[in-house]
């Protein structure tokens, strides 16, 4: 880990840049995703001004990173229609994986960066939820992943985020349980190209399994070209394999079940 490599999130303004990033925004010219996985990729907004990304895993329950929902805030769901002003929804209840410790993080440590967001209501069905991968599925140098999130496409300029875009990245480094880093093949890490950015912060890392997608991870941090501060560098990802049994007896408890 590095000094440039900082949890990343976004401060609404609409959306102004934060001083920390605990969440990303796909910069380097990534596409619009709403079809496809895309459809399960939402946003959620917090009290003190912050925005991260999560994944619907059940009808009521959402996927984000731990980091993005600190306590003593208070948290809603961002619901648009076409057509219409969005509108935000409750969350009833909030889980952060008990082994989650802030500190580590900022210190740029590997920690259980993996929270679950009870909804209060259920999502309508044209949000189908994506079920989880495997623990048996390791990630390997060259693996491809898709990354999607509500994060900014222009560093420092919050107006450039709020619709959910994804990259195609791969895996470089070391990949373990503790951490994945992704970068843009074209440009391996050296020059600006795709990756997350403020307000990216729990979106999901997507990998094809048997002909369907299924979430494997959830974004953490991020670098600009070389491990300097900022974006388009390296994307860091919580693996969810270490803590994929926490999120199925939480889901459980929750009343929410997870599909097989």
């Amino acid at each position: 880990m590095t000094l440039a490599k900082a949890p990343i999130g976004v401060v609404v303004g609409l959306l102004a840049a934060a001083v920390i990033a605990p969440a990303i925004a796909m910069v380097g010219g990534a596409q619009p995703a709403a079809d496809g996985a895309g459809r399960s990729v939402l946003m959620i907004l917090g009290s003190y001004g912050t925005a991260c990304t999560a994944t619907a895993i059940a009808r009521d329950l959402l996927l984000t990173a731990a980091h993005c929902v600190q306590p003593g805030a208070d948290y809603k769901l961002v619901a648009s229609e076409p057509g219409h002003e969005p509108a935000l929804k409750d969350i009833a209840r909030i889980e952060r994986d008990p082994q989650f410790d802030l500190k580590r993080l900022f210190g740029h440590l590997a920690t259980a960066d993996v929270a679950l967001l009870k909804l209060a209501q259920p999502l309508p069905a044209k949000i189908p939820p994506v079920p989880l991968g495997g623990e048996e599925e390791p990630v390997s140098v060259g693996d491809a992943l898709v990354v999607a999130g509500y994060g900014v496409t222009v560093r420092g300029d919050g107006r450039t985020g709020g619709t959910v875009r994804s990259a195609t990245l791969v895996a470089t480094g070391v990949p373990g349980t503790l951490q994945i880093r992704l970068y843009d093949p074209r440009t391996k890490g050296t020059s600006a190209g795709l990756g997350a950015c403020a307000g990216d912060s729990g979106a999901p890392a997507f990998r094809a399994r048997d002909g369907r997608i299924v979430v494997i991870g959830v974004v953490s941090w991020s670098t600009g070209p070389n491990l300097s501060e900022g974006c388009g560098g390296l994307t860091g990802v919580t693996p969810l394999a270490r803590y994929r049994a926490w999120i199925v007896d939480t889901a459980r408890k929750l009343d929410s079940p997870l599909a097989p």
